[in-house]
């Protein structure tokens, strides 16, 4: 999951990213408006934690700018002000939840899975596609019933996939999900075609049809056509 954190407290802001990294998400951070409208305009994320106050404007105006940009992003309010006006301008701006500081990560944690069980898989944390049974929550998959072992990346890669059925992926938006955003780390992107291509390999070794589709001059697509 690709999620965008938008916190002028960089002791806060790097105990989020830290505690997310073991959960496979990717986090991009932001400390301030100008950073948070520049990386909300040039990618797209699953999620977006906003906080309300911050350098150089408000987080409610990038609440209003993620949403209408990327009507599909969940976007949680962590913000020191506790009332309940607040919280009702919060929700009715676009944000989908409200979280009030101090909190615990793992509270936040569960509410981030909650609204993305809500927003991509209407609310269950089990996606069944014909023989694939995918645990979102537990990161599991079965295919004819039978558990198969998925490393990390092809995980993520898979639930990114099934999460945009039918819409072509490029290798640029497949590496910012499952590796971050930085892509001058990287040389070329070639890397790419070999994990979809041991994606591919093990869903059919396991008897799963082959739905991971090359398209040609873009990148790749999961389709049940």
């Amino acid at each position: 999951m690709k999620i965008l954190l938008i916190e002028d407290e960089k002791d806060l802001a790097e105990s989020i990213a830290a505690y997310f990294a073991p959960e496979g998400y990717s986090v991009d951070t932001a400390f301030n408006y100008g950073e948070g409208e520049e990386k909300a305009n040039v990618n797209e994320y699953e999620c977006a934690l906003v906080d309300l106050m911050l350098p150089g404007g408000s987080g409610m105006d990038l609440v209003e700018i993620i949403k209408r940009k990327n009507p599909k992003c969940g976007i949680i309010i962590i913000s020191a002000r506790q009332g309940v006006d607040d919280k009702i301008n919060g929700l009715n701006t676009g944000a989908d939840d409200y979280i009030t500081k101090p909190f615990h990560l793992a509270e936040l944690n569960a509410r981030i899975k909650s609204l993305m069980r809500r927003k991509l898989f209407n609310g269950s944390s089990i996606i069944v596609i014909n023989e694939l049974i995918i645990d979102t929550g537990n990161r599991e998959v079965k295919i004819n019933e039978a558990p198969v072992e998925f490393t990390r990346r092809e995980f993520d890669l898979l639930l990114f996939f099934i999460s945009n059925q039918e819409r072509a992926l490029t290798k640029e938006s497949i590496t910012e999900h499952v590796w971050g955003d930085n892509l001058d780390a990287f040389g070329n992107l070639d890397f790419i075609y070999t994990h979809v291509k041991n994606l591919r390999k093990k869903l059919k070794e396991y008897g799963a049809g082959d739905y991971i589709k090359s398209v040609y001059g873009i990148g790749y697509k999961f389709s049940l056509k």
